[in-house]
């Protein structure tokens, strides 16, 4: 029997084949491991909610104990957040309250990915914007607005300035400061989510 320390080395696909064959659920734990930051960043996406999104991650990865020995995976990112998706949209679609809401976002992903490398490009664009949406909400509002406008919508400091009315040395001052915040912010909510997602890896290690 591999360790686990060896078990971290091998790729999704032997890891798979190892709790399907074994039901090894450490190999799934590793799995876990892999890939549960990039399940949380999907379901904040769609939830806007940190508490809600980790419920999400919890009852997806639940799930796999018996959704992977009933489906034929190749790809497990790619799977994992197609399933991840599909468990946000079912649970918006249920509270008619935010009937709109689930509109809007089944909306935004309405296209589909076909290849591996867009569908790898789309899960990293995603993960990306919701850790950067959910800091500058942190920010103060002079640095919120000019960030989103300077790095978001990718306008230049002259239309940052005119639109705010701002000057442009207050412009460059919220934009240089809000950036210092935002990487301050960010990585204080990444050892916040690191620590949960350490201790949901070990609750499934049993």
């Amino acid at each position: 029997m591999l360790a686990l320390s060896q078990k971290k080395t091998l790729d999704d696909l032997h890891l798979m084949n190892l709790y399907i064959s074994n039901d090894d659920k450490e190999a799934l734990g590793v799995l876990f491991e892999r890939y549960s930051m990039m399940a949380f960043g999907t379901a904040m996406k769609y939830f806007k909610d940190e508490d809600e999104s980790k419920d999400a991650v919890m009852q997806v990865f639940e799930k796999l104990f018996t959704d992977l020995k009933k489906h034929q995976v190749e790809n497990f990112r790619g799977w994992l957040h197609i399933v991840v998706k599909n468990y946000c949209l079912m649970q918006l679609r249920s509270q008619s309250a935010k009937g709109q809401r689930f509109a809007e976002v089944q909306n935004y992903f309405s296209e589909s990915v076909e290849t591996d490398n867009q569908l790898h490009l789309a899960i990293e664009k995603e993960e990306k914007l919701t850790s950067l949406e959910a800091a500058i909400g942190h920010l103060n509002e002079q640095q919120q607005i000019c960030i989103q406008l300077f790095y978001l919508q990718q306008k230049s400091y002259d239309e940052v300035a005119s639109a705010t009315g701002y000057s442009m040395n207050e412009v460059k001052s919220f934009i240089q400061n809000g950036k210092r915040n935002l990487k301050i912010i960010m990585e204080k909510k990444l050892k916040v989510v690191v620590l949960f997602l350490m201790a949901l890896a070990a609750a499934l290690k049993f």
